[in-house]
């Protein structure tokens, strides 16, 4: 038997591995790096819980949801695995408590959010701390090409070099061929150690309809009537229609609940635990659900409105029949709604003035540029989002590199009198504690560190400064809080063209904005074929084992689905639309001194969400979303011909 056999048995109680694991795994054990691209459901987390438990140090796990997390930690530690995860949900003495635990040598693995690395504190601390394994969970977030390109993972290469972490695991269940180039590019993993075992699942059965949008309440209750009590998720885009669509079927007598991420935490949490369960049958959710539901016998998904794209499709379905089991997956298909997804790529794209606003203020800046994220995105206009790959795009074309990042507010209160909390020190530390507490000014209760003041008066550094604190609060002699991340930046001197670079970056938005509207395209296309959709699923992600007939799909049925193009409602005369707009455009000069754009005129009649609409709190002004259904170009074209 194999260490790798024996470590499975002894603490999964699984006699053997399944298809890909073990190629995975022992990559691992031989000191490799891997990447593993395996179906939803195909058990991707064993390929680092078990080597976690064999390698000598920590193993940390970036993954991007907090209930992705809690899920693999309760089933860590039900199998005596010391894991942990430091979260927004944590009080500042749990996340301490798990810190000192990972420090002492008594936690395998930690799991965080990409975002967590960007706390100075944080990477204070794991820098301490010998590092054996990197697992980036959803690792195609790390692409543009991939369907959740996320800025922040794009980082994860120079944290990897930046904490001598010496090997890495990439895991994900949806990358085509170019995102999985990419990204184990990205980590140098050689190719003989990505491991693909393809996308073809003979137990699901996958139908398309071509459903009118005022006929889906009636089919889906017809369709769940005759498979009552079965484990379903319905999914929907957005949550107005989730709570629709819930209540529609409870009415009905089917066992449903809504979920959102417009639900508090509390209740999404009971909702998902009584599915789990059993006691509840048919969750009707936004994709805010899904991710880390590993539920066995989840016998039919079903889209009620069209999935975002080919890789959220194979996502969701891949949530049911993974006990094996014969479960259904079927899209209520139309093109009524193909507006509203192509729309939101487009709401994510900056407007020109937006970019040479940023890079105004870094032009300004000199050699060293303080970025605050929230004050940015609304003296720009561009969303959190879009605004962080704008300045990935800026750090690619060698404008600005990031050098640290700090809190611009550490505040502190005692817990102890300043008398007790000086007396526990001796000699030059005392003298400096002192010091730090001379320039930290007081409120009624909270100090406010200047560590400007503290270098100029005692000449100590903010990083010596900090370290006290945290052994101050790690001591419970303070309560330490800190807010408004900074990162600051070093700008190339001297500058580069900031027109031709202005330019440049409207044709990657442009670029990727093409690419997100294809995606649609391909997924309507997969959703039409005539052949079998099972294999071209497949083939979309380039496995070349599927079948060419699946035998158990709407198009090997004879039912292949045609989708009739959307009829767009008429769009308003021009009386209409300026009394719309009026008042908005009277909002924008009042609060930002500009005149409505075109696009951000656009944006406001689709219901698309911007900084600056947000901030205007528009949301009640007669007009916001009344043309949400027509396509955003030729919104933009028709508030353009207004003003010529």
């Amino acid at each position: 038997m194999t260490p790798a056999h024996a470590l499975l048995q002894q603490h999964f109680g699984f006699s053997d591995f399944r298809p890909g694991q073990e190629t995975v795994i022992n990559a691992l054990l031989e000191g490799q790096s891997a990447a593993a691209i395996f179906p939803t459901g195909s058990g991707k987390s064993l390929c680092y819980q078990l080597p976690a438990l064999a390698l000598p140090n920590l193993t940390l796990v970036i993954s991007p949801l907090l209930a992705l997390m809690q899920d693999q930690l309760a089933f860590l530690k039900g199998k005596g695995i010391a894991a942990a995860t430091i979260d927004s949900t944590q009080t500042y003495d749990e996340a301490q408590a798990v810190m000192r635990q990972v420090r002492d040598g008594q936690i395998k693995v930690l799991m965080i959010s990409v975002e967590r690395l960007k706390n100075e504190r944080f990477r204070r601390f794991l820098a301490q701390v010998p590092l054996s394994l990197l697992v980036v969970d959803e690792a195609h977030c790390i692409s543009e090409w991939g369907h959740n390109f996320r800025p922040d993972y794009l980082k994860l290469p120079a944290y990897c070099q930046q904490f001598r972490i010496p090997q890495v695991l990439l895991l994900t269940a949806t990358a085509t061929p170019q995102v999985i180039t990419d990204m184990a590019a990205k980590f140098h993993i050689a190719k003989s150690n990505i491991t693909t075992t393809g996308f073809y699942r003979p137990n699901l059965d996958l139908s398309v309809e071509a459903v009118a949008p005022n006929q889906r309440l009636g089919r889906l209750a017809e369709y769940l009537d005759s498979r009552r009590d079965q484990a379903t998720i319905v999914y929907v885009t957005q949550q107005q229609t989730a709570e629709t669509v819930a209540d529609s079927l409870t009415q009905g007598g089917h066992n449903a609940c809504a979920y959102h991420a417009g639900l508090d935490h509390e209740r999404r949490m009971q909702i998902q635990q009584g599915f789990m369960a059993g006691r509840l049958n048919t969750i009707v959710a936004t994709i805010a659900f899904g991710m880390g539901v590993d539920k066995a016998d989840i016998r039919q998904v079903i889209h009620y409105d069209l999935p975002k794209s080919v890789e959220n499709y194979s996502q969701e379905i891949g949530r049911a029949g993974r006990d094996g089991q014969r479960s259904e997956c079927l899209v209520m298909a139309n093109q009524a709604n193909r507006s509203v997804l192509e729309n939101f790529v487009f709401g994510d794209t900056p407007e020109r003035s937006g970019i040479e606003t940023v890079l105004g203020e870094i032009a300004q800046a000199g050699p060293q540029w303080e970025l605050m994220g929230n004050a940015l995105s609304t003296a720009s206009n561009i969303r959190p989002l879009p605004l962080r790959t704008l300045l990935v795009y800026l750090e690619m074309a060698g404008l600005i590199s990031p050098q640290y990042s700090y809190f611009a507010e550490v505040k502190f209160k005692l817990l102890v009198s300043d008398g007790e909390l000086l007396g526990r020190f001796q000699g030059e530390r005392r003298v400096f504690l002192d010091a730090l507490l001379a320039n930290s000014p007081k409120g009624r209760t909270w100090y406010q560190a200047d560590f400007e003041a503290l270098h100029q008066a005692y000449g100590s550094d903010r990083s010596r400064a900090l370290t006290a604190l945290e052994y101050l609060a790690d001591q419970k002699l303070i309560e330490l809080q800190s807010k408004q991340m900074t990162e600051v930046y070093q700008v190339a001197q001297p500058l580069p063209d900031l027109a031709a670079l202005t330019e440049q970056l409207i044709g990657q938005f442009e670029q990727k904005e093409h690419s997100e509207v294809a995606r649609i395209e391909h997924m309507l296309a997969l959703l039409q074929t005539g052949q079998c959709v099972s294999h071209a699923l497949a083939d979309y992600f380039g496995d070349a084992q599927a079948p060419k007939q699946c035998g158990h799909c709407s198009a090997c049925r004879g039912h292949a689905a045609h989708l009739p193009a959307p009829q767009h409602p008429e769009l308003p005369g021009t009386d209409q639309l300026q009394h719309w707009l009026a008042p908005l455009s009277q909002k924008v000069h009042s609060e930002f001194q500009q005149t409505l754009s075109a696009t951000l005129a656009a944006r406001f009649l689709t219901g698309l969400p911007s900084p600056w609409l947000t901030k205007l709190k528009v949301r009640n002004l007669d007009g916001y979303g009344a043309l949400e259904r027509v396509p955003f170009a030729l919104v933009r074209q028709k508030v353009n011909s207004l003003n010529h």
